[in-house]
């Protein structure tokens, strides 16, 4: 459902046009400087605004309402609330009997009944990110002094990103984008194979982030045409070092010392400016449909820091275990 982890548990929670998103972390240990300053620096690189992102201006200020007393945690449950306020809920009225193709309004009807909140997306929207970006501002004091970087690194198969925007947005489309992921200064042993190795816990959480359909650690599908002999990453030192990382600092699901290093591709977004024909469930009719509202044209710019704060709460459920600190 909504829960995730073992030790560092996290629990989000609203809905996109509803009076607020948060999450609630329970297994943060006691004694970590928290305050709502520490949150804004990773808030502002997820905000909307720049070109090829929605213009809905929210301004995403959290609100510690548990867990943290006199500057610290302290060990109870934290919650971090934050409030919606620019909604524009006419826009998707509506979605309801005419779903977007490739949104989860169609599916999510169905399953719960008509009952869903449909407003934005509701609880499928991308909104609920800042509560994965708030556990992750956390998670990051935790697993000190790893330092985990991500980044943007193609949009619609393009290095050159603003020139792929703008073509987006002069055709009316959306695109999507690879975006790669760094994890230095990574301790040996992190993991806990079969069933929750590093791979299989991180790639858990992504595929939470909205958008995401594909992840590759290290060389990825490229492994599957090489020789043993390329892709066997050389041990050099006592301190596990080697020579290449097409491995992406794993083996056998654990940490080898090596940078953590993986890639995710990020799907064009489902709402665009183009017209098209999907079925209507009122009229049982295929029909024409035009998406109003506020979108991103390249969600894939806002995924970075939601891809760092999902790695962190791995690896911080990691360092948890293992009682690392």
């Amino acid at each position: 459902m909504n829960n995730f982890g073992r030790k560092f548990r996290l629990s989000i929670f609203g809905e996109s046009h509803g009076k607020s998103v948060g999450v609630t972390i329970d297994g943060c240990p006691p004694g970590i400087p928290v305050s709502e300053e520490d949150f804004m620096p990773d808030l502002d690189r997820r905000r909307s605004g720049a070109k090829g992102t929605t213009p809905r201006q929210e301004k995403d200020l959290p609100e510690i309402i548990s867990g943290v007393f006199n500057g610290f945690s302290t060990g109870a449950p934290l919650t971090v609330i934050f409030k919606n306020e620019d909604t524009r809920s006419k826009d998707y009225s509506k979605l309801v009997e005419h779903p977007r193709p490739g949104h989860a309004d169609f599916t999510g009807f169905k399953k719960y009944k008509g009952f869903n909140d449909y407003r934005g997306g509701g609880h499928f929207s991308a909104r609920l990110t800042l509560a994965l970006v708030s556990a992750g501002v956390i998670a990051k004091k935790i697993i000190q002094p790893i330092d985990i970087q991500a980044n943007l690194i193609k949009v619609n198969g393009n290095i050159n990103i603003d020139k792929a925007i703008d073509d987006a947005i002069a055709k009316g489309e959306s695109v999507g984008g690879i975006v790669e992921c760094q994890a230095l200064n990574i301790p040996i042993g992190l993991g806990e194979p079969f069933f929750d190795s590093v791979e299989s816990v991180i790639s858990h959480l992504v595929f939470a982030i909205p958008a995401i359909k594909g992840i590759e650690f290290g060389s990825g599908f490229q492994a599957a045409e090489m020789y043993g002999s390329e892709h066997n990453d050389l041990i050099i030192d006592e301190s596990g070092k080697t020579k290449t990382n097409y491995a992406a600092g794993i083996n056998g699901g654990i940490t080898n010392g090596n940078n953590l290093i993986f890639r995710i591709a990020v799907k064009p977004t489902s709402s665009i400016a183009k017209d098209q024909e999907t079925f209507n469930l009122k009229s049982g009719k295929v029909e024409h449909l035009r998406i109003g509202g506020r979108h991103d044209v390249c969600v894939a710019l806002r995924v970075p820091v939601v891809l760092e704060a999902v790695t962190a709460i791995a690896l911080a459920d990691f360092f948890l275990l293992a009682d690392l600190d």
